[in-house]
C-alpha cells in the first residue's frame, strides 16, 4: 500500500492524547531530531536572508528542480541556495585553516581552497540532479505497469479518477504518490486536466507528458478512455524495451575504460612479470641495466 504523508499536527495530537501529563515546550523541542532543531532553522534563517538578494528567476528554477526531485528533506528554494553558499564557505574555510596552521605555501593553499569552494558550491546541484534522474528513471519504469492497472480498472467500469486512486492504493512508488496528489487536488476543486498538467510539469518525464496530453485530448474529444489507455500502455512497453536495448548496446563502450585501465594492466603484469624477471637475471639483463 502506498505510504500516506504524515500530518505533524495529527501526530502531535495523538502523542499528546496518549500521555497522562501534558508535555512542556522544552520537552517538545527536545523530542525533535537534531536536524529539525538545529540544522533546519539555521539554514532557513540564512535562506531567508539570502532570498532578499536572490533574483526571482533563480528561486523559481531552484523550486522547479526541487519539485522534480520530489523535494528531498522538505527543502524550500531559499534553504537549498543557502546550503550551496554554506558548503562553499565550509569546504574552502577548512582547507584555508589547514594550510594556515601547517605553514605551507600560501599560493598553493589559496588555489586548493578556491577549488574546494567551487566543489562545495556545485555539490548540492550535482546531488539534486542525480536525484532528479533517478526519480525520473523510476517513474519511467513504473509507467507501463501503472497504465496496465489503469486500463484494467477503466475496462472494469471504474472512472478514471477511481482508477488513479486504485494505483495510488496498490503501489508504493513515486508515480503512485504523484497520482495520489492529483486525486487530492481534484477533490479540492482543481480541474482534472489542470492537475494532470501540473503533475507532468513537476515530474519532467517526456513519456508521462505525452500520456497526459493523450488523456486530456481523449476527454475533450469524447474518445474511449479504455482504448486510449490500452494504446498508451502498449507504446510504453515498446519504449521501455527500446530503452533497455539501448542501454545494452552502450555496455561495450562503457567496459572499455575499466578493461583498459584495470584488467588489462593486471593481466600484463601476471603474464609478462615472470618473463621480465628471468630476463633481468640472464646475461642479457646486465646489458639492460
Amino acid at each position: 500500500r502506498a505510504r500516506e504523508p504524515t500530518d505533524p499536527i495529527q501526530a502531535r495530537l495523538a502523542e499528546f492524547s496518549a500521555r497522562e501529563e501534558p508535555m512542556s515546550l522544552e520537552e517538545i523541542e527536545l523530542s525533535q531530531a537534531f536536524y529539525e532543531r538545529i540544522i533546519l532553522p539555521f539554514f532557513n534563517r540564512i535562506g531567508r536572508l539570502a532570498s532578499r538578494f536572490t533574483p526571482q528567476a533563480t528561486l523559481e528554477t531552484a523550486r522547479r528542480k526541487l519539485e522534480m526531485a520530489g523535494n528531498p528533506m522538505q527543502m524550500d528554494p531559499a534553504f537549498f541556495l543557502a546550503m550551496r553558499s554554506v558548503l562553499a564557505v565550509v569546504f574552502g574555510g577548512l582547507l584555508a585553516v589547514v594550510f594556515a596552521t601547517t605553514g605551507r605555501n600560501w599560493a598553493q593553499g589559496l588555489a586548493v581552497s578556491a577549488l574546494f569552494m567551487g566543489i562545495g558550491f556545485y555539490f548540492p546541484d550535482l546531488w539534486l540532479t542525480g536525484r532528479i534522474k533517478r526519480r525520473q528513471k523510476g517513474i519511467f519504469r513504473a509507467m507501463p505497469d501503472a497504465l496496465d492497472l489503469l486500463t484494467i480498472c477503466v475496462e472494469a467500469g471504474l472512472g478514471f479518477d477511481a482508477a488513479m486512486a486504485k494505483v495510488h492504493e496498490k503501489w508504493d512508488n513515486d508515480l503512485a504518490l504523484e497520482l495520489g496528489r492529483v486525486i487530492q487536488e481534484i477533490r479540492l476543486g482543481k480541474l482534472r486536466r489542470d492537475a494532470l498538467r501540473d503533475m507532468s510539469e513537476r515530474l519532467g518525464v517526456a513519456e508521462l507528458t505525452s500520456f497526459v496530453a493523450a488523456v486530456i485530448q481523449s476527454e475533450q474529444l469524447g474518445v474511449s478512455m479504455a482504448k486510449v489507455l490500452r494504446i498508451q500502455s502498449d507504446q510504453m512497453r515498446v519504449r521501455r524495451r527500446q530503452m533497455a536495448e539501448e542501454e545494452a548496446h552502450k555496455l561495450p563502450v562503457k567496459m572499455v575504460f575499466p578493461i583498459g585501465l584495470l584488467i588489462f594492466p593486471s593481466l600484463l603484469i601476471i603474464l609478462l612479470g615472470p618473463a621480465a624477471m628471468l630476463m633481468l637475471r640472464s646475461p642479457l639483463g646486465g646489458l639492460l641495466r
